[in-house]
């Protein structure tokens, strides 16, 4: 899909969840969007300003661990672990699925994608169903980032 044309949109978990059974190679990034990201094709590390050789990204793959735990749970959960990033980093940022190629790894450890193949939106409705498959669970999850003050 070329990046300057719209995109199509996923409305629910289940249409996110087949996807990411169906193939591989598979990510979240919360930005402005592919027309933006791809633009300058890389990432910058927030603290030094240093380019990275990738997009950062969260995997949507399903590692091995996960056995036979339902994949609309680990699907939830990866979109559930970033979904602050609007709040404390720019409202404008959106989470998009794309596919791509791990490049190396960025400072907090998530993959840096290059050729990467924007495949949809994800909509609000799909983080407020991941939400809810969260607030589901038994354990204590938690976003990544917790609050303001959190080192």
């Amino acid at each position: 899909m070329d990046a300057s044309q719209p995109m199509p949109v996923f409305t629910t978990l289940d249409a996110l969840t087949r996807l990411v059974t169906r193939r591989s190679h598979l990510y979240v990034r919360w930005s402005r969007g592919p027309a933006v990201d791809l633009e300058r094709s890389s990432s910058m590390d927030d603290l030094t300003g240093a380019a990275m050789p990738g997009l950062s990204a969260s995997p949507l793959d399903v590692e091995e661990w996960w056995e036979d735990r339902p994949v609309h749970v680990w699907v939830a959960r990866r979109l559930y672990d970033y979904s602050h990033l609007p709040r404390v980093k720019d409202p404008r940022a959106r989470p998009w699925v794309l596919a791509g190629q791990e490049r190396g790894r960025g400072p907090d450890n998530e993959p840096l994608v290059r050729h990467v193949e924007p495949l949809g939106w994800i909509g609000p409705q799909v983080l407020t169903q991941a939400t809810a498959v969260i607030t589901r669970q038994p354990g204590r999850w938690g976003p990544l980032h917790r609050g303001e003050n959190t080192p």
